[in-house]
C-alpha cells in the first residue's frame, strides 16, 4: 500500500458550477437597473454607518452616485462620486465575464491566479485611498455632493 491517497473530490452538480457568478451578476445587473430609476442624489439614500457617526468617507462612499451617473453615461460625475470604483468598474465586469467563463468549462490561463498578497494589496490601496481622501489636501477625492 503507498503511503499517499488522495481524497475524492465531491461531485459538483452541473447546475451548481456557474451560480456563483450568475448570481452575482443577477444582483449587480438588478442593483444598477434600481440606481437608474432612482437618482440617490435627490433621494433620501442612507448614509453608510461610517460617514453616518464620523463624517468621514468610506472607500465606498459615493459609489451609489457614481453608478447612477455612468447609467447616464456621465463619467465625469462617476468620477466626481467615487474615482476609484468608477476606473475599476471596467475590471470588475472583465472579471466577472471570465469567472463566468472559468465557472463553465474554459480553461484558466497560466497568469491566473488569486494569491494571497493579492487581496491584502487590494486592502491596503483602499485604506490609503480612504485615508487620503479624507485629508484637506486630496479633498478632490472626496466624494462629491
Amino acid at each position: 500500500m503507498s503511503g499517499t491517497t488522495e481524497l475524492a473530490r465531491p461531485a459538483e452538480d452541473e447546475s451548481t458550477i456557474w451560480s456563483g457568478p450568475v448570481t452575482v451578476g443577477v444582483i449587480a445587473s438588478v442593483g444598477t437597473a434600481l440606481l437608474a430609476v432612482v437618482d440617490p442624489n435627490s433621494r433620501n439614500v442612507p448614509l453608510c454607518p461610517l460617514k453616518a457617526v464620523t463624517g468621514l468617507d468610506c472607500p465606498l462612499c459615493g459609489s451609489l452616485r457614481a453608478v447612477h451617473a455612468l447609467t447616464r453615461l456621465d463619467v465625469a460625475s462617476a468620477l466626481d462620486h467615487n474615482v476609484v470604483f468608477t476606473l475599476s468598474v471596467p475590471f470588475l465586469v472583465i472579471g466577472w465575464v471570465m469567472w463566468l467563463g472559468f465557472s463553465l468549462g474554459r480553461p484558466r490561463p497560466g497568469w491566473w491566479r488569486f494569491d494571497p498578497p493579492l487581496p491584502l494589496i487590494a486592502g491596503l490601496f483602499l485604506v490609503v485611498f480612504a485615508v487620503a481622501r479624507n485629508l484637506p489636501a486630496f479633498s478632490w477625492l472626496a466624494s462629491g455632493a
